[in-house]
């Protein structure tokens, strides 16, 4: 290869930089390099003298050159006869390079930002502050349904992230603990905070999930201080989520004392989330308001899909305060169409008659 003493090409007696690996990182050619370099030394050259010089066709030069003129590194002179090329000043050459590359980073830290690496399904986490990270980071991507049990003095960390998904319209069924009896402002505190929240003066694990998918659980100790020695576990597993909703509601919500529940949401509403439809119907019924339900989903004895409406006669649940259900995890609603009951319930459902997959609730005409 033929190099010369123009200002990059002299960089490696220099300093002992390798000029070459730098411009094959920006893209370069073996021969766009030993074409470019031959060109820094010429300072302006016909192809055919370029091509003699590099070792290459005259042909590869007018092409090497277009692309080197299209990245900046020098200019074609077509206007001329014969062609000539010239290399442009290094100084403008390293400035453009510096400037496209500035402007690369906040396109490229945007997209790191947002595209999270590949999550493995479970992660073993030894650090507080990485445990308050993932719950606050899975709180954030909540669109149905999130259940945390979280120290009533740390509080204040997931607050903000607690309220931006009940703004969503996401049911937020939250567990305080380590709280003192008659706690003073704490409906305050919690207002807008949780679609319903209950206290509990002993220690528990901190417990979350996420729309049934995402959740941690960590001992009580790791989250409530700093260095505590335990380890606490990050699943992403469908398989896991209703397993630890099930420990969170059959096990510590019924234990807890009531703090707030919300006020019913303005209808008409649908859910996805068959709880939260459940829960809206029962604080509708408590305020007297008739509610009829619209449902979409599939006959548990059959598996044929169904679309019905009827008015909400019943509802078995045990969201708020005074529970009706038959056992903890119990939540259904009882729907009459055409003088006929029929029971419903939500995912994976089977003693109901009916598995909803979507449930429109809406101010009940016979209740007008």
């Amino acid at each position: 290869m033929t190099t010369g003493p123009g200002d990059l090409s002299g960089a490696n007696a220099a300093g002992d930089v390798d000029v070459e690996a730098l411009l094959k990182r920006f893209g370069l050619s073996d021969k766009e390099i030993d074409t470019y370099l031959t060109l820094l030394e010429h300072g302006e050259a016909k192809a055919s003298t370029v091509a003699e010089a590099a070792g290459v066709s005259k042909r590869y030069v007018y092409s090497a050159s277009e692309e080197l003129e299209a990245r900046g590194f020098v200019t074609v002179n077509d206007h001329v006869t014969p062609t000539t090329i010239r290399a442009n000043p290094p100084g403008e050459v390293v400035d453009r390079l510096a400037n496209d590359a500035k402007s690369m980073r906040p396109a490229l830290e945007a997209r790191f930002s947002r595209e999270e690496a590949a999550t493995e399904p479970f992660e073993v986490v030894k650090s507080r502050v990485t445990v308050v990270k993932r719950i606050r980071r899975a709180i954030a991507e909540a669109s149905e349904e999130v259940t945390l049990s979280f120290p009533l003095d740390r509080l204040d960390e997931v607050t903000d992230d607690l309220r931006d998904a009940v703004d969503r319209g996401v049911l937020v069924l939250l567990l305080l603990t380590g709280a003192d009896e008659g706690e003073a402002d704490l409906g305050e505190r919690l207002s807008g905070v949780a679609t319903a929240a209950r206290t509990w003066g002993q220690p528990m694990p901190s417990m979350l999930t996420v729309d049934g998918r995402t959740g941690v659980v960590a001992p009580a100790e790791m989250v409530a201080r700093t260095n505590s020695g335990t380890q606490a576990i990050v699943f992403t597993q469908q398989q896991l989520g209703p397993v630890i909703v099930g420990s969170f509601l059959g096990n510590y919500w019924p234990a807890a004392a009531e703090a707030v529940v919300t006020e019913p949401a303005p209808l008409p509403a649908t859910y996805t989330n068959f709880r939260h439809a459940v829960l809206q119907a029962e604080l509708h019924r408590r305020s007297s308001d008739a509610v009829a339900a619209h449902v979409s989903g599939r006959r548990t004895d059959s598996g044929d899909p169904v679309e019905t409406s009827g008015e909400v006669v019943e509802v078995s649940q045990g969201l708020v305060s005074p529970a009706n259900n038959e056992f903890p995890v119990q939540h259904s609603l009882t729907i009459e169409v055409d003088d006929e009951r029929i029971s419903v319930g939500g995912k994976g459902a089977f003693v109901e008659d009916v598995e909803a997959t979507e449930i429109r609730l809406e101010p009940s005409v016979a209740g007008e």
